[in-house]
């Protein structure tokens, strides 16, 4: 047993809690909640206020640091990246905390105690990180790509450059398993990107990031942005649509083949040459995947020349992300009714805040491409009609809508991932409970309790 699962390793923490929420815990039934990570916690402690005119500093809060980390610590021994846990302590001190050890099967709560989306398929992802982009026969480079011209001005602007040989570029295209365009080829034959090749000089490093307009990634680091290489977790992912206009340049899938990475802007974003482009697009136009979104990607040049010479595309650019009518919302700010959504390219369909009678699902029973339902609690006159949705691969409920369902043995059986929407103060072990349920219809690893008894002793 793991130093996670001794008392001692969370008494610092519970003592902190127990200081902030005295009040709570003395209630009947009283508990607090949290989750601590590798990377960062969840805790319901209070946190004194700087003096007026001051930021916080490290040490207004290295108690809180110091426990934490003594968790994190027993995390990285039991090779654990998170958990979340209840403790229940009485007035006399007496403690009963009790982990929620993740199941290989459940996603991340985000930061709370609730289970993230449970993943009742293994290995499924959501329909959109399935699609493969679309071909487009007509497809050509950009006038403007020019080898020569493009190669003449790297080499104008970076004379001592150290190039990537054949030898390189041919590893390259080995371990990429595709052959790189040949504009890549010609400004790697220029500069191949290698950090080592600069000897650390910054002002170098710069002149690199001008001559090529972008911090340009080594030859070693060129990769693929297929769709594995675009994680989102399935309660986000299976909200996403792939949607490709008639006049888009860039072809609105998660990922391709066709994405050749090869330098980033500087702020996290991804620049690629684009070899599977949309139908108004260009073979080897230059697009940006941003950091902030996990499917679709902007047009910013019409080729590599264009890219070096600073010449931006002033076509349309990008994906064009409205979704509809394949992502319909409907609440208060949205579609004010379900048949408002009923459209045959529907495919995810989420109900959010809703302050009139609860709405029936009957209007979109029997579209073709629904795959998605997400409802607030609350929201559904009958949650039964869900088991006629046959084609949903994601549901995301409140707990009530799945009591419904369990109850009457009708959880869609051709679901490959779920979600508990839980809204309010609700006790994670109750949430714990039901996940599992929901687990055991596909014989899928449970989330696992341990309770740890033991003595905090009286508040001073």
């Amino acid at each position: 047993m793991s130093s996670l699962h001794e008392f001692a390793t969370w008494e610092p923490v519970l003592r902190l809690l127990r200081a902030g929420n005295a009040e709570d815990l003395a209630a009947p039934g009283g508990y607090v909640a949290g989750q601590i990570g590798s990377h960062g916690w969840s805790l319901p402690i209070q946190r004194g206020f700087p003096m007026p005119g001051q930021a916080a500093q490290h040490d207004d809060m290295r108690a809180e640091f110091d426990a934490v980390q003594r968790v994190q610590s027993a995390l990285t021994e039991a090779g654990v990246d998170s958990i979340p846990f209840t403790a229940e302590v009485a007035s006399t001190g007496r403690t009963v905390l009790r982990l929620l050890t993740p199941s290989a099967a459940v996603e991340s709560g985000f930061g709370g105690p609730h289970p993230g989306a449970l993943v009742l398929v293994e290995g499924a992802v959501p329909e959109p990180w399935r699609r493969l982009p679309d071909l487009v026969p007509g497809a050509v480079p950009a006038p403007s790509a020019d080898l020569a011209l493009l190669e003449r001005t790297l080499r104008e602007r970076l004379p001592d450059a150290v190039g990537a040989t054949d030898a390189d570029l041919a590893a390259a295209e080995a371990r990429l398993g595709v052959d790189l365009p040949e504009e890549l080829r010609a400004l790697y034959r220029v500069t191949r990107g290698r950090w080592q090749d600069w000897g650390g000089d910054q002002e170098m490093t710069e002149r690199v990031v001008q001559a090529v307009g972008c911090e340009l990634l080594s030859l070693d680091d060129v990769y693929i942005a297929d769709p594995a290489s675009r994680t989102s977790p399935w309660r986000y992912a299976a909200m996403e649509a792939v949607v490709t206009r008639p006049d888009a340049t860039v072809q609105g899938v998660v990922g391709s083949a066709g994405w050749i990475v090869f330098a980033d802007t500087g702020g996290g974003d991804r620049i690629a040459v684009d070899l599977t482009p949309g139908p108004r697009g260009h073979v080897g136009q230059i697009i940006v995947l941003s950091h902030e979104e996990s499917i679709g990607a902007a047009l910013v040049a019409d080729s590599v020349t264009d890219l070096v010479l600073r010449r931006r595309s002033d076509r349309r650019g990008g994906s064009r992300r409205d979704g509809q009518p394949a992502v319909a919302r409907v609440n208060r700010a949205a579609l004010d009714s379900i048949e408002a959504a009923v459209h045959p390219e529907l495919e995810v369909l989420s109900i959010g805040v809703w302050e009139g009678e609860p709405l029936s699902l009957a209007p979109v029973t029997g579209l073709p491409r629904l795959r998605t339902l997400t409802a607030y609690p609350g929201t559904l006159a009958d949650p039964l009609e869900i088991a006629e949705l046959t084609g949903l691969e994601f549901l995301d409920l409140g707990p009530e809508d799945w009591r419904v369902l369990l109850d009457a043995g009708a959880v869609p059986r051709g679901l490959s991932a779920a979600s508990i929407e839980v809204q309010g103060q609700r006790h994670p072990l109750s949430v714990v409970d039901l996940a599992n349920e929901i687990l055991a219809l596909w014989d899928r690893p449970l989330i696992t309790v341990s309770v740890l008894e033991g003595d905090l002793g009286p508040l001073a």
